[in-house]
């Protein structure tokens, strides 16, 4: 449908009031990461005083550098197995039409609607027994599978949105189903993998609800639970506080930058199609 000029100037408009409600928040941390400590937060100017000395204030002080190889570790892990285990449950239920897949289907349908906090308790006293409170294994794991639901309806419906004569190809020319999947499909599924490391890594990278009750040892902190540490011990200096925040989220929007490509068509062909 072709709009007329009055309608694109206000789409136009509407669009741009959108991004400034969602830059200037951030333009915002970004002037007080870079303020100077005179004058408190009442001088700050709509430009940056450019006072970088404390990003390596805020991340010596936080200990930022252990936290960032713990939550690499955890998120790189644990989006990893998602993506592995997400994809081959997506392709069974996506390609085998069946009562018990229809039904696990709706079982993941239903565990979506589940807030992943209210499993905190039972996994807290589950992970006590098998010894996993504070170990990376532990940790990956819970992230993995509390984002499988949301995984596996995406993969699901990708994957049935998808010609099944390549596979079926591929086993005739003697491969198996599973390598059919590996060779065939999995490398076509670049989009949906890339919504799916987008929304649910940010979230890992991001978790704090299940990381502060598993994660209680100094050494095994991830970036949120340092900052929120930092804050509490550095709450009256606005500038520092900043700086670490900003630097938490530095590795979230190079992940967002990257695989932006695909998140959309991702997004769309695995929910509209599915």
């Amino acid at each position: 449908m072709k709009l007329n000029p009055s309608e694109m100037i206000l789409r136009g408009i509407i669009v741009a009031i959108v991004a400034l409600a969602a830059i200037i928040p951030f333009y915002a941390l970004l002037l007080i990461a870079l303020k100077s400590p005179e004058g408190g937060l009442s001088s700050i100017k709509l430009l940056p005083d450019f006072h970088l000395i404390n990003f390596p204030a805020a991340w010596k002080k936080a200990n930022m550098g252990r936290s960032f190889f713990n939550s690499f570790v955890i998120t790189f892990g644990a989006v990893g197995l998602l993506v592995i285990l997400a994809g081959m449950a997506g392709f069974s239920i996506g390609r085998v039409r069946s009562k018990m897949n229809r039904t696990i289907m709706m079982i993941f349908l239903l565990c979506m609607m589940i807030p992943g906090i209210i499993n905190t308790v039972p996994l807290y006293t589950l992970l006590i027994k098998l010894k996993g409170i504070n170990k990376y294994w532990a940790m990956i794991t819970v992230l993995a599978v509390n984002a499988m639901p949301f995984a596996v309806f995406l993969y699901s419906g990708f994957i049935k949105a998808m010609p099944i004569e390549m596979e079926e190809s591929a086993v005739i020319d003697g491969c198996s189903p599973f390598g059919a999947f590996w060779r065939i499909t999995f490398p076509l599924l670049k989009p949906v993998t890339a919504s799916v490391v987008i929304l649910q890594g940010l979230g890992m990278w991001n978790n704090f609800a299940q990381a502060v009750f598993f994660l209680q040892s100094r050494k095994m902190r991830t970036i949120p639970l340092a900052i929120s540490m930092f804050f509490q011990q550095y709450g009256a200096d606005w500038p520092l506080m900043a700086a670490a925040a900003v630097l938490g989220l530095l590795p979230a929007v190079t992940a967002f930058l990257v695989f932006q490509k695909f998140f959309i068509q991702g997004i769309t062909t695995g929910a509209v199609k599915g």
